[in-house]
């Protein structure tokens, strides 16, 4: 039996809604077909923007939205984008899959994508191939209301009123796709750039995402924080509000990925031991923030993260498009926990990505549209939003078939929300094992518990033929104690409970 000891009246940190966010980058299905078909189209639309798609984020609360790349923000040229469509520049979308681009979804599109989820912004610039100019433009273009060249194009445009940027990326990947910088040059530039982003409104400040590391380029953190931080440049509040991290698990390798759908035991460990990598990003990069950063008032932003597998077999090789298993929804479940336990650090993290890219949380086809097993995750986990992380632990085991890819058996965490609902999250990487678990509530009594869970056999996915495989399901097979609550969590699941 696993002990799993919750102390409610201990606080931790707040979770910020802004850790279950999202991204769309125009690479294959993404923007276009998967969530805008444009206002002629025969499925069902409201301004271009699918009705399916759009209701399917709005149940699992997304809170943020980043746009547009990715690799494709650091090429794209935001007037390309604007005015009438039929006068807007095609090119050549080099990075993803040399299709044409007809920028027919744009800034102005962005935002009512955005105003119809109900969700914040933000915006990719681009420091790679634009210039200082061309980024401080677009953001008077956006953002200032008055007399000015981009406001008023902006009001030519169809949109009087300015609109909110929330969050705003100074670049992306410029150690790589970016620019293929060196730390000290593009934190420089950062600085540079930086500036000319400024706050029109006076009522809301944007927040400032510093390009940061790929995975464990631990000099890369260390090197732009140096540079930024140096000369006259100590009270970073308003200067950076965000550093970013990007991390895939391709149980593989780069080059290879490997199947999404086809993999045996060994992968399944593999890849979970590669999603338990996350933990160990953060706590490494966030010291080195600490010393440049004590106060914790720059934020870690994970803005690309999820699996990357080998695209499914006769799509693109640059649409990114694969299918979404039982694997996926435990890499989503271990990931989200890791997230909530550093969530003093950080405090957005954007899935890569929202639909029918790598781990696309809806899949369509034509007029169909599908939930995957990340979706349902999302769904579950969406309680944790701003509430509070208490303190929690589990009793682990390790587990797994080889010595070299050892995982624990379960994750969890536990927040609670503001009418004083614990969630708590738990995920069982076991393939066979069921596990009882003895939940101790500190100083707390149960009055009542509900709960939901994802579980399915590891290859588990959802289709067009059948959509509903693996979806998310009653767990009412929870007894209360004097002490607080005990189940068993099956093979290969993830559970939430709500405890009053």
């Amino acid at each position: 039996m696993a002990r799993l000891v919750i102390n409610a009246n201990k606080k931790v940190s707040k979770i910020h809604k802004e850790i279950y966010g999202h991204f769309s980058e125009h690479l294959g299905r993404c923007i276009y077909e998967g969530i805008y078909v444009g206002e002629d189209s025969p499925i069902e639309n409201v301004n271009g923007m699918r009705t399916d798609v759009v209701e399917a984020l709005k149940e699992i609360w997304i809170p943020v939205l980043r746009w547009p790349g990715g690799c494709f923000a650091d090429e794209y040229h935001w007037m390309d984008g604007i005015g009438p469509k039929e006068n807007r520049k095609k090119i050549i979308n080099t990075h993803w899959g040399g299709v044409v681009e007809d920028n027919s979804f744009g800034t102005h599109e962005y935002f009512e994508l955005c105003r119809q989820l109900g969700c914040e912004t933000y915006v990719n610039g681009n420091l790679g191939s634009g210039t200082v100019q061309e980024m401080s433009e677009w953001v008077e273009y956006m953002t200032f209301q008055g007399v000015s060249p981009m406001a008023e194009l902006r009001a030519k445009n169809g949109h009087d009123d300015p609109w909110k940027v929330d969050f705003f990326g100074v670049g992306n990947e410029n150690w790589g796709c970016g620019g293929n910088m060196n730390p000290d040059f593009y934190a420089n530039e950062y600085r540079r750039y930086q500036t000319y982003v400024r706050d029109y409104n006076s009522d809301h400040k944007i927040q400032k995402i510093c390009c940061g590391a790929n995975v464990d380029d631990y000099e890369w953190t260390r090197e732009v924080l140096k540079t930024c931080f140096n000369h006259s440049l100590p009270q970073h509040h308003g200067f950076m509000d965000g550093l970013s991290l990007h991390y895939y698990v391709h149980p593989e390798g780069w080059e290879i990925k490997g199947s999404a759908t086809d993999f045996d035991d060994k992968v399944w460990y593999k890849t979970l031991n590669k999603a338990l990598f996350m933990d160990e990003l953060i706590s490494r990069h966030a010291t080195i923030m600490d010393e440049y950063d004590p106060k914790k008032e720059i934020a870690m932003i994970v803005d690309e993260w999820g699996t990357w597998f080998t695209v499914e077999p006769g799509t693109n090789p640059g649409f990114l498009y694969q299918q979404n298993t039982m694997r996926d929804a435990l890499v989503a479940g271990i990931t989200l926990n890791i997230f909530n336990k550093h969530s003093d650090r950080v405090r957005m993290a954007n899935l890569a990505q929202m639909v029918n890219v790598l781990q696309a949380v809806l899949l369509t086809e034509g007029e169909k549209m599908l939930k995957t097993p990340t979706y349902h995750v999302f769904d579950m986990y969406k309680y944790h939003q701003e509430g509070m992380l208490v303190d929690s632990c589990i009793d682990t085991e390790t587990i797994g078939v080889e010595e070299e890819y050892p995982v624990p058996n379960l994750t969890e965490s536990v927040s609670v929300d503001k009418d004083g609902v614990l969630h708590i999250t738990i995920t069982n990487l076991s393939l066979e094992e069921n596990y009882e678990i003895d939940g101790v509530l500190l100083d707390q009594d149960v009055e009542s518990v509900t709960g939901e869970i994802v579980v399915n056999e590891m290859h588990a996915m959802n289709t067009f033929e059948a959509p509903e495989t693996v979806r998310k399901e009653v767990f009412d097979q929870v007894t209360i104690t004097d002490k607080g609550l005990k189940f068993t969590i099956p093979a290969c699941s993830v559970v939430h409970l709500a405890v009053k």
